[in-house]
């Protein structure tokens, strides 16, 4: 199934890094992590201003369950000025620090998806440190240093449910494509661990499942 075409769009015209094949995978692999797992909630790590919370909010809402968006809203070190991503519209001018969050607030308000997104407003290793719930599927897409994707491998991957999904952004395995840290720090682990196999790659998206 489909995202529908109008919340496909919104998610377009929202800030972010998500290419549309991408999202539409993201989308596909959820509504099969849906199925996989019924019941089980979701986590996204690093949303940002809502791109791809949308494609998962819509995959939710279809599959009867709820996806916490885990985000600090200050932004990822990337994002910061004089790097490559930073985007001054996001600078609160008041603190002069980036604040997505009214930006994330708008894009699951427009999409209609209040009853099936959660915003989690904090940084990810102090949520997934007290995180004890099961997950059915997990996208890692937080900040991509060294040190921020270690964490997010580290403190998250563990609570994918058996037969549940790891879907990770930014997978990089030329350095001449992207930064290294998703590909080093997430992707190479979790084959590695022999906790994950390899389900499809889109992209720069790669989903796993979590063996049985």
């Amino acid at each position: 199934m489909l995202i529908d075409p109008v919340l496909r769009g919104l998610a377009l015209a929202t800030k972010g890094f998500m290419p549309p094949h991408e999202g539409d995978a993201l989308h596909a692999a959820a509504l099969d992590a849906g199925a996989a797992v019924p019941g089980a909630p979701w986590v996204e790590v690093g949303s940002y201003c809502g791109r791809s919370t949308v494609w998962l909010g819509d995959a939710a809402r279809t599959a009867g369950t709820v996806l916490f968006a885990v985000d600090h809203h200050r932004g990822s070190e990337e994002n910061q000025s004089g790097w490559e991503h930073h985007d001054i519209e996001v600078i609160d001018q008041r603190v002069g620090k980036m604040d997505t969050l009214p930006f994330f607030r708008r894009a699951v308000h427009d999409a209609g998806l209040e009853d099936h997104v959660v915003g989690v407003v904090g940084r990810s290793p102090i949520v997934a440190h007290h995180w004890t719930t099961p997950l059915g599927f997990l996208f890692i897409d937080g900040g991509h240093g060294v040190q921020p994707a270690r964490d997010d491998f580290e403190g998250w991957t563990p609570h994918v449910a058996r037969g549940g999904t790891l879907a990770i952004h930014d997978v990089f395995p030329d350095p001449a494509d992207g930064g290294r840290p998703p590909y080093e720090q997430i992707y190479l682990p979790a084959l590695a661990s022999g906790r994950f196999e390899l389900v499809s790659v889109t992209g720069s998206l790669r989903v796993l499942t979590r063996a049985g």
